[in-house]
């Protein structure tokens, strides 16, 4: 009996010394899958609570770095901006000011110029921010400022390119003004001064006035206000804007191409773009010349355009006059310009009509041979009353009007006068 009863005290404490070691084990067990390995350093995991969602709906890009200079966490914008590669942050300068806010806890900020990833174009203005992010992360924050600065450099040559305008005319009737108080005895002087001055006056009220018309067309939306505008109803206005320039020049303006057509827009922002090219086209023509206005229908997919062509018989423009003849204040010859009364900001007001109307315009042009100016707008839809498309209006368009850019352009060197409206 006492052997038997000392087996089973042995086989109990047996038992209960495995069961011990058994529970030790498995909490060694939890306590070391729990511990942070090597590879879970580099999971979200990692990332104080509340941080991942956080950096997702921020706008700036987003990289969270280890203690290693490994990235954690990364944002999609990082990665476009071409920060992360390979798993590393890419850009050096970005690098060291993390590893300098890792060792003394510093906030740090800097802006760079960072290269495009496609290796052309201008390069990106960033501004870096670095902060750390509890005990052993370092967060960095990258803002992409390379349209606020084109924007800030526009609105700097802007506002000297105005403050010159300005200037020009202001102080010309300063000069003009003590020039008529000394000649105050000579009536011809007094004359011919006086007609100076008017003539600075005109062309400082039409600066201020273009000025105003740009501001206008830049914040206001045209689509808010906008109707079916008859394209033949705006020619007539722009025609109308210029008869008295083009009758002191003895310039003919022709016009052709489809009539009964419709734009779809703010009928004066239309007119006056309209306006602006049919006006530059007889200031910059030579006397005894035409001016010819075409429109006509283009199949476009997602709707039809509506095409407005301007053509003159003028000097031309170069090549790398072209691509700037829209800027604002930008002008092909500056003195022939000035003489003509132009400010350089009607082809800009004609740009951004066209855009805000979901078009646009373009320009053809040889030195020697002419140009022509090409508005293309959405058409409205046709009204069910009114005159209807007739097609084409008059004798002076043909296949031979298509260049090879398939442009439509007046044929102003045909001497005949079968256009619907001719201006002497």
């Amino acid at each position: 009996m006492d052997v038997n009863a000392a087996v089973a005290a042995a086989a109990a404490i047996a038992g209960l010394c495995t069961g011990v070691i058994a529970v030790l084990a498995f909490r060694w067990s939890e306590r070391e899958q729990a511990r942070p390995t090597r590879t879970s350093l580099h999971t979200d995991a990692v990332l104080p609570p509340g941080v991942d969602t956080v950096l997702s709906v921020l706008r700036s890009s987003a990289v969270v770095l280890d203690e290693e200079d490994a990235v954690v966490k990364a944002s999609s914008a990082a990665y476009a901006l071409g920060l992360v590669r390979g798993g590393r942050l890419a850009v050096e300068p970005m690098l060291a000011m993390a590893r300098d806010t890792r060792r003394d806890g510093e906030i740090r900020q800097v802006e760079l110029d960072l290269p495009r990833r496609s290796g052309r174009g201008e390069a990106l203005a960033v501004s870096a921010r670095v902060a750390p992010l509890g005990s052993r992360l370092v967060l960095l924050l990258v803002e992409d400022m390379t349209e606020a600065r084109r924007i800030e450099a526009v609105r700097r040559d802007f506002v000297a390119n105005v403050s010159h305008e300005l200037k020009t005319p202001v102080g010309a009737l300063s000069l003009l003004s003590e020039a008529v108080m000394d000649a105050a005895d000579d009536p011809e002087a007094v004359e011919r001064f006086a007609g100076r001055m008017q003539g600075e006056a005109t062309r400082l009220t039409s600066l201020v006035q273009e000025l105003i018309d740009l501001s206008r067309v830049q914040n206001d939306d045209p689509l808010e206000d906008a109707e079916p505008v008859r394209v033949d109803e705006l020619v007539g206005e722009a025609i109308e804007r210029c008869r008295q320039q083009a009758g002191a020049k003895q310039i003919t303006i022709a016009t052709g191409g489809t009539a009964g057509l419709h734009v779809w827009g703010h009928r004066g922002q239309l007119a006056a773009a309209l306006g602006n090219l049919v006006e530059n086209a007889v200031n910059y023509s030579p006397a005894r010349t035409r001016v010819g206005i075409a429109a006509r229908r283009l199949p476009a997919q997602g709707g039809d355009l509506i095409e407005i062509a301007v053509t003159d018989q003028g000097i031309g423009i170069s090549e790398k006059d072209r691509e700037r003849v829209f800027e604002r204040f930008y002008r092909v010859d500056p003195a022939r310009s000035r003489a003509t009364g132009g400010t350089g900001l009607g082809l800009a007001i004609v740009k951004h009509v066209a855009a805000s109307h979901g078009g646009e315009v373009t320009v053809w042009s040889a030195e020697g041979q002419g140009s022509t100016f090409t508005l293309r707008l959405p058409e409205a839809a046709r009204p069910k009353t009114g005159r209807p498309d007739t097609g084409r209006s008059g004798a002076l368009i043909g296949p031979e009007d298509l260049d090879g850019e398939d442009r439509l352009r007046l044929d102003v060197t045909d001497a005949s006068d079968t256009a619907p409206e001719v201006i002497p």
